[in-house]
């Protein structure tokens, strides 16, 4: 098989059309999914029924229409819905369409469409963006299959052409499946082409279909493959309920019929109630009554129970609640243990937990007296085992698989499970783990910035701000404030590295900017204090760090400390009285800002200086210029000018200033976001580095 292609690449292969420009007629279904784990179910569903609703209205193309031809549609279907559900967060738009091609040798074939609406993260909020990708993987490179998933191979294998389609907000990712040896028919098709339409709207009907499973494959290479294989789906996930529904599809149906997955509530305590996160069963139509069932009392082993399989009765009982004994498969009686407080063993040696699980006495009592319960969602009883999820000796949820048509689960298959279960409580603990650092990376950046900006008299503003990862607290930091004397100051900074050390230098600089500020200072005035008190403070912590060095008996410590260095743009701003401002700006090793006026010339607005926090003696200087009514200021930080593809950077050759350059006449909140989308568009992979960038606008 040839390499995948990149994305922003088109894949034709030769004597076929490229989607989208078949000249016969076209038929079209579209519907549109919220971007949750339920919406490749949904889209499987909706390519079967309009198969099935083609067929049945008598499309010519349709007597093409096979087993091979729809599997491959679903197949297809679900990994372009999931790859657009997990790596865009986004609505995903879903359109199939059947093309018909005249001429000597006429053609038809499927297209499928998928869009979402390119991954994009929030200004500003407590909700972490949707949608990213992995930062890291450089240009040219094939993403890590652990990271992006495998979709486009089997997309590359299965579809005669496919390819991908920016349009501005949106990302379409096509791909052409042919119908299966059609030609057109000179005639309205015979009561044979009918016959066979029927039968293919009844293949092609959203009903599932039931497949026969072989646990002859989990032998010693089978069960292996199938670890290793669920080992890269669950770790490169950060999310606990992503992790959950991953693993409900992996489970069901190679090893179940169903499966529901509990997690426990972190931080709870051992009253909290475990919640359902996920249920999953071969027949889709069985999956929300099977959850029905469990939701109505949550799974819960006993304390003794280890991570080892535990035989429990199924959700639905086979006879009335009432009865205390009944039968297996094999038509041998089973005691219902009322009062056990250790679980029983099977014949195979797993414990079992009582037929009522979860509740009490007074409990089963209760249910005794009410009616039976409705039948199951499976329609056949079996076998059901539970499992607990534990990583370091915390139990963070169970796992409850089952069979239908069984009287118990295969000991290798049991055993499989186990060991699967074991993987899938490393990669629920390092979800919470990441949630957890993300989030006091989140309240941790919350404080080191404005949670409000000033407005400027006569100025319109606007802030784009986009960390590069949530779970790392970011070096970009930015400010809009009133001053004494009828003054306004501005500051766009950049402190080097990004983490708790960075979180220390803007912690910081932003309150002494402030200080300075409003002590009356001038703009180079403020920069030469501010770089004063960053030396002093790297002087402390050198000092600090040889203390400790003398404490450890001379051996060196690796701390992971950084010097405590920034560039930053720091700026004031006057009214005038016949309108505009006076802006008086000076850069201390960062971009520098660009003037833009109405015709559509730029320039930069300051000169070149040395960083903050490296050179002692050192004067700042500061440039004076006006914003007339209709210019516009841009300032950025490097995640802007250096963002880069492949070999090349954003701002080379100018490039930031030809795009600031079409923004002519544009108001602030336009301006700021033409460039946000043109640093996204640059590259395929997200931004690697902080995106700050702040525009003024004279009104």
């Amino acid at each position: 098989m040839a390499p995948i292609p990149l994305q922003r690449d088109t894949v034709q292969r030769p004597g076929t059309t490229r989607a989208g420009l078949a000249h016969g007629p076209r038929l079209a279904s579209r519907t549109s999914l919220p971007g949750i784990p339920l919406a490749p179910s949904a889209a499987r569903r909706f390519v079967r029924a309009a198969l099935a609703e083609w067929t049945g209205i008598g499309v010519p193309a349709a007597v093409g229409f096979s087993d091979r031809l729809a599997d491959d549609a679903v197949t297809v279907t679900n990994e372009l819905v999931t790859n657009a559900v997990v790596h865009a967060g986004t609505t995903v738009d879903l359109v199939l369409r059947l093309e018909e091609e005249g001429g000597d040798e006429p053609s038809a074939a499927l297209v499928l469409e998928v869009t979402d609406h390119h991954p994009a993260r929030p200004v500003s909020g407590d909700e972490p963006g949707a949608g990213r990708g992995p930062a890291g993987v450089r240009p040219g490179e094939l993403p890590d299959p652990a990271e992006y998933g495998r979709g486009l191979q089997l997309v590359a294998t299965l579809a005669d052409s496919w390819g991908i389609t920016y349009r501005t907000g949106l990302k379409t990712v096509w791909a052409r499946l042919p119908v299966d040896d059609w030609s057109a028919p000179p005639a309205p098709p015979d009561g044979e082409s009918l016959r066979r339409g029927l039968r293919a709207a009844e293949i092609l009907a959203p009903a599932a279909r039931r497949t026969e499973r072989d646990d002859a494959v989990w032998d010693s290479r089978g069960a292996p493959a199938f670890l290793a294989e669920a080992s890269d789906l669950l770790a490169g996930q950060l999310d606990e309920d992503l992790v959950a529904a991953i693993a409900g599809q992996l489970l069901v149906p190679r090893l179940a019929d169903w499966c529901a997955i509990w997690l426990e509530a972190e931080g709870g305590g051992p009253a909290a109630e475990p919640r359902l996160a996920r249920v999953w069963h071969s027949d889709e139509t069985g999956t929300e009554p099977l959850r029905a069932v469990l939701e109505r009392e949550p799974l819960r082993l006993p304390a003794g129970v280890g991570s080892g399989p535990v035989s429990v009765p199924v959700p639905w009982p086979a006879h009335p609640v009432g009865e205390d004994r009944e039968e297996d498969a094999e038509g041998r009686e089973e005691s219902r243990a009322e009062d056990a407080e250790v679980p029983a063993e099977d014949a195979e040696g797993r414990k079992e937990v009582p037929a009522e699980y979860g509740e009490g006495r007074a409990g089963r009592e209760d249910r005794r007296a009410a009616p039976s319960p409705p039948p199951h969602p499976g329609g056949r009883d079996g076998a059901a085992l539970a499992f607990r999820i534990t990583v370091g000796g915390r139990a963070l949820g169970t796992v409850l698989v089952g069979r239908e048509g069984v009287a118990q689960v295969p000991e290798a298959v049991a055993s499989l499970i186990e060991d699967f279960v074991r993987r899938l409580g490393l990669a629920v603990g390092a979800a919470r783990a990441y949630t957890r650092q993300a989030t006091i990376s989140r309240i941790l950046q919350r404080g080191l910035l404005p949670s409000k900006v000033a407005e400027i008299p006569g100025v319109t503003s606007a802030l784009v701000y986009e960390p590069s990862d949530d779970g790392v607290v970011g070096g970009d930091f930015y400010d809009i404030f009133p001053c004494p004397g009828d003054r306004w100051c501005f500051v766009l900074g950049d402190v080097q590295g990004s983490g708790p050390e960075a979180a220390v230098v803007t912690g910081l600089a932003r309150p002494w900017l402030r200080l300075l500020s409003r002590e009356g200072f001038g703009v180079g005035e403020v920069l030469d204090r501010l770089n004063r008190l960053l030396l002093d403070d790297a002087m402390e912590a050198a000092e600090a760090a040889a203390l400790m060095v003398a404490a450890a008996g001379g051996q060196q410590l690796h701390d992971g400390t950084q010097s405590r260095f920034l560039s930053l743009l720091y700026g004031e701003v006057v009214p005038l009285p016949d309108g505009g401002v006076r802006c008086t700006v000076a850069s201390a090793g960062h971009p520098l800002p660009l003037l833009l006026r109405p015709d559509g010339s730029v320039r930069p607005a300051a000169e070149p200086q040395v960083l903050l926090g490296v050179v002692e003696d050192v004067a700042y200087e500061s440039q004076g210029f006006d914003l007339a009514p209709g210019d516009t200021l841009l300032c950025v930080t490097d995640g802007v000018t250096e963002r880069r593809s492949g070999p090349l950077m954003f701002d080379d050759g100018d490039g930031l200033a030809r795009v600031l350059a079409g923004c002519a006449g544009l108001p602030a909140e336009a301006t700021a976001e033409r460039i946000r989308r043109a640093v996204h568009e640059f590259a395929e992979q997200p931004p690697d580095d902080d995106v700050a960038l702040l525009v003024l606008h004279a009104d």
